[in-house]
């Protein structure tokens, strides 16, 4: 005789080809708008293709796109209410920093005697910076985040202001500043989500979008953990908007 289903068979349904591995249904409007070139050539022509983008006219405008779209007031809320505090650091390192967008807030609100180090991937951009901080407080380098150029366990403060997708996998970019972190320093990740708005952003700046999961499974591989998340405001916390913005502390 047929055994009979239990009511669990019943409910199972079959998988959705549409969902992926972290059991979030995929939106195949925001792949289609995404931009794929970092999936689709080596890491090396990549960066290359990167840096042309940060050099020329979009990188000139940097600046200009985070005051209107609002990344740089709302970040400058994250540090200046400490919902990412930086009392206490000593050695900051400021990933990507592009026009200088968050080194100005680490200049206002870290510790006096506290080192920052800015490096981006174009010297362009680098330069941009210095220009618009007019500070010779911080040390300005061309790096790159695959590969960077600092001895182990060198920083105990990371920011990282959207530049995680400038590599092809979370663990690439996460593995050295894991490497270059003090056991207990901690890191302000923003990164671009992959909603609309995040394809949006990736199609403009030709970088790729993350999943809040696999960064979180990332985190807890490399040994950083996952403290908190940040939200620009509670507006941000309700919609869940804004792109991914959480605290890392590394074990």
């Amino acid at each position: 005789m047929a055994r009979k289903r239990s009511s669990q068979t019943l409910l199972k349904r079959p998988r959705n080809p549409d969902r992926d591995e972290t059991g979030n249904r995929g939106k195949v409007i925001n792949r289609f708008v995404e931009n794929d070139l970092i999936r689709r050539v080596s890491y090396e022509t990549y960066r290359d293709k990167v840096r042309d983008v940060y050099d020329g006219p979009q990188g000139a405008v940097l600046a200009a796109c985070s005051l209107i779209s609002l990344h740089s007031p709302l970040g400058d809320r994250l540090l200046r209410t400490r919902k990412f505090d930086l009392r206490g650091a000593k050695r900051i390192l400021d990933v990507g920093s592009g026009a200088g967008q968050i080194a100005k807030h680490l200049l206002k609100y870290a510790d006096a005697d506290a080192r920052v180090t800015c490096f981006d991937l174009s010297a362009e951009m680098m330069r941009r910076a210095r220009n618009r901080l007019k500070s010779k407080a911080p040390h300005y380098l061309v790096a790159d985040l695959a590969r960077l150029p600092f001895a182990s366990g060198t920083f105990d403060c990371v920011t990282c202001g959207y530049v995680l997708e400038h590599v092809p996998d979370a663990a690439l970019g996460l593995g050295e500043l894991a490497r270059v972190m003090q056991p207990g320093g901690r890191m302000m990740l923003l990164a671009t989500e992959d909603s609309f708005s995040g394809a949006f952003t990736s199609r403009l700046w030709r970088c790729r979008t993350y999943n809040r999961a696999e960064i979180k499974r990332v985190c807890r591989d490399i040994g950083l953990v996952w403290h908190k998340e940040l939200w620009f405001t509670p507006l941000h916390k309700m919609m869940r908007a804004g792109g991914i913005c959480v605290e890392l502390v590394k074990s």
